[in-house]
């Protein structure tokens, strides 16, 4: 997993080199809403690029989809992109036939399995992704194609692609960093159940991060968002929590309230715990500050998981779960 990890600047050029060639697409009919259905490592990257739209502040109106229905409203004016790496993710397969049903636009980004068939045979639009890695490993690519399909309908102009070449290029400049900063952070977690607090139009990374730390270093974590948390959860830092380590992601375009919050939460936690880290972005737009925070969050989740010794990249209790599910 660590060799994924430290690949991540090269996967993004090259992601971006792949989806080059896409051409513009002349929708059906009008799209007025756009739908992402995913799920885990597949599902990430359309958490991500709803976050994108609010901070461009791109009218089309976006929703993530991470289960097995479809909502309602979903119609012909419905662009709706079904992403999974295997091709074998049955909730999303689920949901895309009744988006089917419900005469949606379809686009499938995969690497295979029975969404390639069905794309196929439906004839709906596909992205291929690079097969090989395991779900979670293929952001780079998952998330550019995302971007990529988003470009052709027209909801968003090309800016994303020097956006994804500066990335990449400030995380080979920040690399040594980004490590450095990945094993303080996993030292300092390692042994607490780490929870993780985020501006809500930065709740992609936020979940990226979790999803990191529960797959990679195996351990339960949680996160919550800010200026909701303010609002229920702050209530539950009501006495000593030594087992506890709270992580607070930092951009620079979080709304001056929420910075003010994310300042006075960490004096209130404080009272209750001593272990909190800062995670701050680099990077002038929000696509390469989200970038460069997911890349440090996963350092640091494989950091955490060579701290506890043990495998990154085995997830044998999915697997089972996914064995059992196919027994009913």
């Amino acid at each position: 997993m660590k060799q994924f990890v430290d690949a991540f600047d090269e996967q993004l050029l090259d992601a971006v080199d792949r989806i080059k060639s896409l051409k513009k697409v002349t929708p059906v009919n009008p799209i007025n809403h756009l739908l992402i259905c995913g799920l885990g490592g597949s599902g990430i990257g359309g958490s991500l690029v709803k976050d994108f739209f609010t901070h461009n502040k791109i009218k089309m109106p976006v929703t993530v989809c991470k289960d097995y229905s479809m909502p309602a409203w979903v119609n012909k004016n419905t662009l709706v992109i079904a992403c999974s790496y295997s091709g074998n993710t049955e909730e999303t397969l689920e949901a895309i036939a009744i988006a089917h049903k419900q005469g949606a636009q379809i686009v499938c980004i995969t690497s295979g399995g029975k969404l390639s068939k069905l794309a196929a045979t439906k004839k709906y639009q596909i992205v291929e992704l690079p097969t090989g890695f395991p779900p979670r490993a293929s952001y780079a690519y998952g998330c550019s194609a995302l971007l990529a399909v988003c470009h052709q309908y027209g909801f968003i102009n090309k800016n994303f692609i020097t956006e994804i070449y500066k990335a990449a290029s400030l995380i080979v400049e920040q690399q040594k960093n980004i490590i450095k900063t990945a094993n303080t952070i996993a030292k300092k977690i390692h042994g607490k159940i780490p929870f993780i607090y985020a501006a809500s139009d930065n709740e992609a990374v936020a979940v990226r991060l979790r999803q990191q730390l529960n797959e990679n270093g195996k351990v339960l974590c949680g996160h919550h968002v800010i200026p909701e948390m303010n609002h229920n959860e702050l209530v539950g830092w009501a006495s000593k929590e030594p087992n506890v380590a709270v992580i607070i992601l930092r951009m620079p375009s979080d709304h001056k309230r929420t910075q003010a919050r994310m300042q006075l939460n960490a004096a209130v936690i404080k009272k209750y715990t001593s272990n909190i880290t800062e995670m701050h972005s680099m990077g002038d737009t929000f696509l390469e500050r989200a970038l460069y925070m997911v890349h440090l969050g996963d350092h640091v989740s494989v950091a955490l998981a060579a701290v506890r010794k043990v495998d990154a990249t085995e997830v044998k209790v999915i697997d089972k779960l996914k064995a059992d599910l196919a027994k009913i």
